[in-house]
């Protein structure tokens, strides 16, 4: 496999310092070269998993996705992602690379070639060069969001999320979709943006949205949005943002509703709602997320609130490992033993608060507030 680096670095007005290159990519596959666009992360880390999004179209999405993957990451939750952009408008090429033949709704040669393209030398080169995460999403639209479809026709789908923009349906698209989407017991997302003008392929997209919606899957996860003030060149502006809302929505901190909704209403101890939310984000995503200091005061408060202060002890645990040099872990196991009755261990653990670092609301006042009123009640 060979490529030349085109382009050197350049910088993207939303994105400022975000690493975003072009190069020309020299494909075995295709014989041909390839325009293609990357973006990266300001600071890699080796240590860290990145998911990959691949984005078709790329003269048209490639610059929005990026602004809202650097968005989303930085308030909203999202992970950093690794982007991968393909240029097919020069010459029309989109329509050679992701053609279908009419009768059967099945890729052509060139676009067969172009499929082998994405999935056997840009997929490969981007996961041995750079530390990828195994969750994958891909991108397009029009044409190119029916062609993303046909990797939902392979056993194990390359892809765990796929963002389809007014897609241009191949006949049979609207039964096939549904029936291969039915199939998959990994988890798959998919997301289908329609805008409100009605076009040739409306009916096809209804039908599909009908089939997918009929599908009873824990690990299917179909989100459906129609723009009705867009017509079919705008909408490639819409619903960028939902999708990554969608997709990434268990990264987001824990919300007012979520902390009252499920939370306070379960039965099973409050850290158990931690600990399964962020096992969920590592077997979906395939890495971990270090834990939000905002679901930590979360889980904090409601196990105050709920009189559970079991749970107490292992999130201080979680906090000595993920806010080491903070008052997080000493202070929450201080109130534990407090609460167990144990003021002798509770006072050693304030004492040992008292030197770390203050966060959020705790406060080497705080601290000593609390020695204070073991030392009286209990006349150490």
């Amino acid at each position: 496999m060979r490529h030349i680096l085109f382009l050197t670095i350049f910088f993207l007005g939303l994105v400022s310092s975000a690493q975003t290159t072009q190069e020309i990519f020299e494909s075995f596959k295709l014989q041909e070269r390839r325009d293609v666009h990357y973006y990266f992360p300001e600071k890699l880390d080796d240590n860290k998993k990145y998911p990959l999004i691949l984005v078709l179209d790329a003269e048209y999405l490639f610059e929005q996705v990026v602004a809202t993957s650097k968005f989303y990451s930085r308030f909203h939750g999202a992970p950093e992602s690794i982007v991968v952009g393909i240029n097919q408008s020069k010459n029309d090429i989109r329509f050679e690379d992701c053609a279908f033949d009419r009768e059967t709704g099945l890729p052509q040669e060139k676009s067969k070639k172009f499929f082998e393209f994405l999935g056997m030398e840009i997929i490969p080169y981007l996961d041995l060069n750079y530390s990828t995460a195994p969750f994958k999403i891909v991108v397009g639209y029009d044409i190119s969001a029916n062609f993303q479809n046909y990797w939902l026709f392979k056993d194990n789908s390359l892809f765990n999320a796929y963002v389809s923009i007014s897609p241009t349906l191949a006949p049979e698209m609207e039964t096939r979709v549904p029936s291969r989407l039915g199939s998959f017991d990994k988890q798959i997302f998919y997301q289908l943006i329609l805008e409100g003008e009605k076009t040739k392929s409306t009916e096809a997209i209804l039908a599909m949205d009908k089939g997918i919606k009929a599908i009873k899957k824990e690990s299917l996860h179909y989100f459906f949005d129609t723009y009705e003030d867009a017509d079919h060149i705008s909408v490639a502006t819409y619903g960028i943002g939902k999708a990554f809302d969608n997709i990434f929505s268990m990264f987001k901190p824990i919300s007012t509703t979520e902390y009252r909704t499920q939370i306070l209403t379960s039965d099973e101890p409050v850290f158990n709602y931690l600990e399964a939310k962020y096992k969920r984000i590592e077997d979906l995503f395939g890495f971990s997320k270090p834990v939000a200091l905002n679901d930590i005061m979360a889980i904090y408060v409601a196990s105050r609130k709920k009189e559970d202060f079991d749970s107490l002890k292992p999130l201080s645990d979680l906090c000595k490992k993920q806010y080491p040099d903070t008052m997080l872990g000493f202070y929450f196991e201080g109130e534990y033993y407090e609460q167990i009755g144990e003021p002798k261990k509770a006072l050693k653990t304030f004492e040992k608060a008292f030197l770390m670092d203050e966060i959020d609301f705790l406060t080497k006042e705080l601290a000593l507030e609390k020695m204070d009123a073991l030392k009286a009640d209990f006349g150490f």
